[in-house]
């Protein structure tokens, strides 16, 4: 089974993309601290697609505290400086969920905790 499931908040603002036929994909950073206040911080790339990419684009800005469900695949790319070939873990996310309050500096947006 393939399932992550992560608390945290975004380390940047979403980045959203129009793609033809009206599909939307949104990719945002999530910084997740473990259990203890010694622990890492550790990040994670989120892929997120539809009315959710829509959702994180409206809602989500750096430092907002979300929650996701996903599964996570691997990409690949060749390196244009070195040649080589890279890769990097990415959460395709199935379930976004807006936690805690909105910021004061945006319009409305969901209560307190919203899932989409």
């Amino acid at each position: 089974m393939n399932s992550i499931t992560i608390v945290g908040r975004a380390g940047r603002d979403p980045e959203v993309k129009f793609l033809d036929g009206g599909k939307v994909v949104a990719r945002v950073s999530l910084a997740s601290n473990g259990w203890s206040k010694e622990a890492e911080t550790n990040w994670f790339d989120l892929e997120i697609w539809g009315k959710q990419a829509q959702v994180a684009a409206d809602y989500v800005k750096k430092g907002s505290q979300i929650g996701v469900v996903g599964t996570i695949k691997t990409e690949g790319w060749t390196d244009k400086t070195t040649g080589q070939k890279r890769t990097k873990q990415v959460v395709n996310v199935s379930t976004l969920q807006l936690l805690g309050s909105k910021p004061a500096s945006t319009g409305s947006a969901p209560a307190d905790e919203e899932e989409f």
